[in-house]
């Protein structure tokens, strides 16, 4: 057994069993191990940022890791934007990156570089491998590291030589970390403030207090004291739908979020940081801090959420099963105008029970939370770290974490361009993701920047920096070539058919919307 066989058995001991790659020379060991690793699935990717994209959708999902396999430096580096974005997101993701054998690494070949450095600008955890002997144990240590709640990616670089060499074996799994207890102290403050302060108290919430056990007892907690539920303006994951408690978005703009605030004497974080500007702006505060507004803290990320929750009922005395019904309009079918509000609508009419929605529709997908709101129960993926290109992979991920579930992917046109690559991975896994791509042919977000930043006006070349229109970007010709088959709607009605055909039938399908 050599290097690469030992890493993989100890990855798919560890529950690690889907490895998304791009290998090139160096990893080819690693590759010619999957043969003799039957229950490690792997997906390629034809750029690395699908990869890496791919492999924070899958640990989003289902709260453990996938591995990717990347080719040397390059290799990372075309990957970091999206590991930027789930080291924002803090999922559980490991990146096993190639590099040259040992002792070829001091003669500097064309393809050296300092891998460490780039893997630690975006891991939680790196290492780099130096014996053949020791990878199985450096394969449990990158599993448990990606593991440290709330969960981290954590780089393992392979040299050649480690993987072709002869190893010991597998190794065994080792133990993850818990989350810490929140102190009972801090529990009971915020107890004392809920009962005083009913009126004006919001909670600040961030994955994961936006899933399960822990957003349900937040909506018994507002529903007992009229306290409201905000989350950060991008969430790693949350649970929306009718029945579920509804939870408003914390606004993007600094000064909208400030005005937001405002109504709260107390804000309490559960998962959240205090929040700030996504820029600076000359004119502006960074800190988005009211006068007159406190923040307390709850519970860290990575702390034991649920436990603060249900210790924090108790105090107030709700009970374990204490439910209040929640109302929801059900969605209609939108007719009139094709505009983001009635897409919003069309979205939400349609949208299949369990659905998971990547959302990086940027500018043009502003109507679709408010409108999905009342939809059938499902999953909500943001962008976490603002890095764009990440829908089409993240939905990649999704739905091979998620088989039995359809997946909605909205894009921007701009963003999309990043990553279009996916859909062909989308259509060699046959994956059940509808992608939506929004084409206003430009950067609408950044014209908005531009304007705010209190630049001069733009003139021709300034906007022509902000524009995609020459020449015209035609994603369904894109996607047909990928092997995808894709429409542009013109109408409202063509929108409806066209979302109720891709839901009805397996596979993944493009719809091009241009607003």
């Amino acid at each position: 057994m050599n290097g690469a066989e030992s890493l993989l058995r100890t990855f798919v001991a560890a529950g690690v069993d889907t490895c998304f790659a791009n290998p090139g020379t160096s990893e080819m060991h690693f590759v010619a191990a999957l043969d003799r690793q039957s229950e490690m699935r792997c997906v390629l990717g034809l750029f690395e940022g699908v990869v890496t994209g791919a492999a924070d959708g899958y640990g989003r999902m289902t709260g453990t890791p996938a591995c990717t396999l990347l080719h040397l430096g390059p290799g990372l580096g075309n990957g970091i934007a999206n590991l930027h974005n789930a080291r924002r997101a803090q999922v559980p993701l490991i990146n096993v990156v190639g590099d040259h054998a040992t002792y070829h690494r001091a003669l500097d070949a064309p393809l050296h570089s300092d891998i460490d450095s780039l893997a630690k600008a975006v891991s939680g955890w790196v290492h780099h491998a130096t014996s053949a002997m020791d990878v199985a144990e450096d394969a449990a240590k990158a599993v448990q590291a990606s593991l440290q709640p709330p969960g981290q990616v954590a780089t393992l670089v392979l040299p050649a030589d480690c993987a072709w060499n002869e190893a010991r074996g597998p190794a065994e799994p080792l133990t993850a970390r818990t989350a810490p207890e929140v102190p009972e102290a801090r529990i009971q403050a915020i107890a004392d403030i809920l009962k005083q302060n009913q009126s004006r108290t919001a909670f600040l919430l961030s994955h994961p207090a936006t899933l399960g056990r822990p957003l349900e007892r937040l909506g018994q907690i507002a529903a007992h004291t009229g306290a409201e539920l905000i989350t950060d303006t991008f969430v790693t994951r949350m649970e929306r739908g009718a029945g579920r408690p509804r939870l408003t978005a914390l606004q993007y703009f600094g000064e909208m979020a400030f005005e937001q605030l405002r109504n709260f004497k107390h804000v309490i974080r559960v998962g959240a940081r205090e929040p700030v500007s996504f820029f600076a702006y000359t004119d502006k505060p960074s800190r988005i801090a009211p006068e007159g507004t406190q923040f307390h803290l709850l519970a860290e990320r990575h702390e034991n959420i649920d436990g603060a929750l249900l210790e924090l009922c108790e105090r107030l005395d709700i009970g374990k099963n204490s439910r209040t019904p929640i109302e929801h309009a059900k969605p209609v079918r939108p007719t009139g105008s094709l505009d983001p509000e009635s897409v919003g609508q069309a979205i939400a009419f349609a949208l299949p029970d369990q659905a998971i929605i990547v959302n990086e529709g940027a500018t043009a997908a502003t109507g679709i939370p408010s409108a999905t709101a009342n939809a059938a129960e499902h999953d909500w993926l943001d962008l976490m770290g603002g890095a764009i290109g990440q829908g089409i992979p993240v939905s990649v991920g999704a739905a091979i974490a998620c088989p039995d579930r359809k997946v909605l992917s909205l894009n921007g046109d701009g963003s999309a361009m990043y990553t279009i690559q996916g859909l062909w991975t989308q259509a060699r896994e046959q994956l059940d993701v509808t992608s939506i791509i929004f084409s206003n042919r430009k950067y609408a977000i950044l014209q908005i920047e531009f304007m705010r930043t209190g630049t001069l006006s733009p003139g021709p070349k300034a906007m022509g920096m902000l524009d995609l229109t020459s020449p015209e970007l035609n994603f369904v010709a894109m996607a047909a070539s990928m092997g995808v088959p894709g429409t542009r709607v013109e109408t409202l009605e063509d929108l409806n058919q066209a979302l109720s055909a891709s839901f009805s039938e397996p596979g993944p399908s493009l719809i091009e919307i241009p607003l």
